[in-house]
């Protein structure tokens, strides 16, 4: 028998000076090994993969005013930037309990927060949907402030294995967990195009709702699989080649973008578990408690004002903002997700 030698395989390395290619972006994967490559992407207005940059820092610390010794809640812990800037307002006294469905994401996060020595005597991580802050409560009692930041983080979005973005090829999942319910390529297997259409509609005003849904049920109809990101991407950029030349490519790209979140939306049951969390909030809340929301899309939006809305006529909530609050010009030039997002505010009568 011959002897085979093992031949020694070297990390993908970054081609060129702008490497696409997730896996080649090694150094920005390893923020803490290479700070400068990190430092330089930021400057330039992007976002490292792998990284997550934190939205209305100020403005959300500003206004919950955080003091030592208080209890507090981060509903959607993410990459952690936002839990990290209000353990430091507690000043080692108090508590904070963070939640997050995404059983892949809060591994990293708990490992990145106890490594800036935020442990289990001043941090809670659970693995949990924040429409249950009720079964959290009965452990924690009730919250002197409470954030919620409903956008998808970077680190999803950049990951192509995960399916969130349509500029990537990559399985259709968009699941914020993975391990649970059925992806989008089952969903469309599932579907009925009125259904579809119905949620283009609801879930992210699609003007072309009608013409997208009826070009994906055909394809299922077909026999062909939309199993990938690129493949339902190529569905939305056929069926809008009636578009007048100039305005295609920006048409196609605004279509992709409502298209994808209006699936995610659904997936992950986001409208469900947001009207949950609004219902519930009150009941978590100590007296003179402080909630701050950051939204991301119209549907949202309209959800938490009304709900904001509702509870002040009732006299559940002493004040609210009147005014959505938005980042910086500053903050949307150096962080291009920022630009979607709209902050508010309640505080428990």
């Amino acid at each position: 028998m011959e002897n085979q030698e093992k031949t020694h395989k070297r990390r993908v390395r970054y081609k060129g000076t702008h490497p696409k290619n997730y896996k080649e972006k090694y150094k920005e994967l390893n923020p803490d090994k290479y700070p400068e490559t990190v430092a330089k992407v930021i400057r330039k207005g992007s976002t490292p993969v792998g990284m997550h940059i934190s939205i209305c820092v100020n403005e959300i610390i500003e206004f919950l005013q955080i003091e030592p010794g208080q209890i507090g809640l981060d509903a959607t812990l993410g990459y952690g930037g936002h839990t990290s800037a209000m353990l430091k307002c507690l000043e080692s006294k108090g508590h904070i309990y963070a939640l997050d469905v995404d059983p892949i994401e809060i591994v990293k996060t708990k490992e990145r927060l106890a490594g800036l020595g935020y442990g289990p005597d001043i941090l809670t991580i659970k693995q949990l949907n924040f429409a249950n802050i009720d079964q959290v409560a009965e452990e924690a009692g009730k919250f002197d402030f409470v954030l919620a930041d409903l956008g998808v983080s970077s680190m999803q979005i950049d990951n192509p294995e995960r399916g969130f973005s349509f500029k990537t090829d990559g399985p259709l999942d968009l699941r914020l967990n993975p391990e649970k319910g059925m992806s989008v390529a089952e969903l469309l297997r599932n579907v009925t195009q009125e259904e579809l259409q119905g949620m283009l509609i609801e879930n992210s005003d699609e003007p072309y709702s009608e013409e997208i849904s009826k070009a994906i049920i055909s394809e299922i109809k077909k026999g062909n699989d939309i199993s990938t990101t690129t493949k339902l991407r190529g569905i939305i950029e056929d069926v809008l080649n009636f578009i007048p030349e100039k305005e295609r490519k920006e048409a196609i790209k605004k279509s992709c973008q409502r298209t994808f979140q209006a699936l995610r939306i659904d997936v992950n049951s986001e409208f469900e578990v947001l009207y949950d969390f609004l219902d519930k909030l009150p009941n978590v809340m100590a007296k003179g408690g402080r909630i701050a929301i950051l939204t991301f899309h119209s549907g949202e939006d309209r959800l938490v004002k009304k709900s904001f809305k509702q509870l002040l006529r009732e006299g559940v909530y002493s004040e609210i903002s009147t005014e959505v609050i938005r980042p910086s010009a500053e903050e949307c030039a150096m962080n291009g997700r920022a630009r979607s997002t709209k902050m508010r505010w309640a505080i428990k009568a």
